[in-house]
């Protein structure tokens, strides 16, 4: 499970032999005083970590794995501290449901001409790691191996990377997720057997009515609704001729959607817009909510898309913060993407240098009671990351990600929805043909930074495929 602060909780398996407690009495103690003075100290920034001392035999081995299960850990990290024969570890790693990973490592740096035996009896790890790798893959057992030093610039990137991976992806198999409404009527590329997603990413789905989300907005506290409309007009800017009436009924839909999410614990939701005009005495639809919560963290899909929930909560898991977006229009003279949705963007991403628009739609796009407002989100500049959950041949899941900038573009005063520039490494031409073959779906998710490499590795730990175009 992850720390309170959203960190990894990682069990470290050192392996020793068990020669050395006769013939080196004091190595493993002084290779488990290592760990704890040099390893757990650089882990510490991107993991919770635990480890109660090195293990030399089968019967140790297992205790220590079955420690780090019970504590929830989300991975588990093997680190030969000498070398251990692989026999002792395979039957604990082959039986685990933890993630596994290697980490090919030592103490020693540099190899000159003092280099003395008892460095190199301290400093043996390797070929112990290539003893296990070796029955691992025999074995059948999945693993990541990672070859590294603590003195490498960036040496912890790749353990921290699968670290985020296995966490998030621990999340989503214990996810709940949300549909409001029914999926967009056609749009097949999100259609879903729902009992194939809980039986293969493990989420958990449930539908919620219209008329819960109506009444709950019917019942909402004056005092909630007028200070959350207080609270519109202090965070955003708010455009002239939207009406304090339009700003209590979005307060009203945004009380209601929380108590809806809260009371199911939902970690990532859906709606259908076209559901929000069956009723008559709906008050709005939930552009300003869903924008909100999404910049808490909750995963999003617009169009009743439950597979976008997920793996817009999946990216925001692997590199916070993350939002659900859409490509809308190709500017090929700028060599980029339009990225928008109808209301919909994770208003935490928002550039810095001036408060979001809120805008009031001027045609309904569903009718309701009152018009239908919108942050009108624009992203910050900079390197971003565009990914897609979604099924391929076979029903196979599929997880396919490019990386480039959201470029310095908008807000544009004429637009009343959510949107900013995103440009591929590379031609935009290329990019969207090679996203197309590999059957990237309409709806994605994009975050800030490179998040390639944890998007690859949280591929491997699904069993998903993994496409980077």
């Amino acid at each position: 499970m992850t720390t309170d602060d959203g960190r990894p909780k990682v069990g470290l398996l050192g392996l020793t032999l068990e020669f050395y407690e006769r013939s080196s009495s004091d190595l493993r103690e002084g290779r488990e005083a290592w760990v704890r003075r040099q390893v757990l100290p650089a882990l510490e920034p991107v993991a919770d970590v635990l480890f109660s001392g090195a293990a030399f035999t089968r019967e140790a081995v297992a205790a220590r794995v079955a420690e780090c299960e019970r504590a929830g850990c989300d991975a588990l990290l093997v680190m030969l501290l000498t070398y251990s024969p692989s026999q002792i570890a395979l039957p604990a790693l082959k039986s685990t449901n933890l993630p596994v990973i290697v980490w090919n490592t030592q103490e020693l740096y540099g190899i000159g001409d003092g280099f003395t035996g008892t460095q190199m009896v301290e400093n043996h790890g390797v070929h112990g790691t290539q003893d296990l790798a070796n029955v691992l893959l025999r074995g059948g057992v999945d693993f990541a191996y990672v070859t590294s030093h603590l003195e490498d610039e960036g040496g912890l990137g790749e353990l921290a990377d699968f670290f985020a991976a296995a966490a998030a992806v621990r999340r989503l198999r214990d996810a709940k997720l949300g549909i409001l409404g029914y999926p967009f009527p056609g749009m097949g590329d999100f259609a879903l057997d729902t009992t194939h997603m809980v039986g293969t990413l493990g989420c958990e789905w449930t539908a919620m009515s219209l008329g819960e989300y109506v009444r709950r907005a019917a019942e909402a506290s004056e005092d909630a609704v007028r200070s959350l409309a207080a609270e519109y007009r202090a965070a955003y800017d708010v455009a002239g001729d939207v009406t304090e009436a339009e700003l209590e009924a979005t307060a009203r839909v945004e009380t209601a959607l929380r108590g809806m999410v809260e009371q199911r614990g939902l970690d990532g939701f859906t709606y259908q817009f076209l559901a929000f005009g069956e009723d008559e005495r709906t008050p709005t639809v939930p552009f300003v909510p869903a924008s909100r919560l999404m910049g808490e963290g909750l995963g999003f899909g617009g169009e009743g898309d439950l597979i976008a929930a997920a793996g817009s909560a999946l990216l925001g898991w692997l590199q916070p913060p993350a939002s659900f977006t859409e490509v809308f229009t190709v500017d090929y003279e700028g060599n980029s993407l339009l990225l928008s949705h109808m209301g919909e963007a994770n208003v935490a991403m928002a550039r810095e240098d001036r408060k979001v628009p809120l805008v009031a739609k001027q045609k309904k796009i569903t009718p309701t009671r009152e018009r239908q407002l919108s942050l009108v989100t624009t992203f910050r500049p900079g390197p971003a990351t565009l990914c897609a959950l979604t099924i391929g041949p076979g029903r196979d899941w599929r997880l396919i990600a490019t990386a480039g900038r959201i470029l310095d573009f908008g807000p544009l005063k004429q637009m009343q929805v959510p949107h900013c520039k995103f440009a591929p490494d590379g031609d935009v031409r290329k990019f969207l043909t090679a996203y197309a073959s590999a059957g990237g779906p309409h709806h994605c998710a994009v975050c800030f930074g490179d998040a390639r490499r944890k998007i690859r590795a949280a591929a491997g730990l699904l069993g998903a495929a993994y496409r980077e175009v």
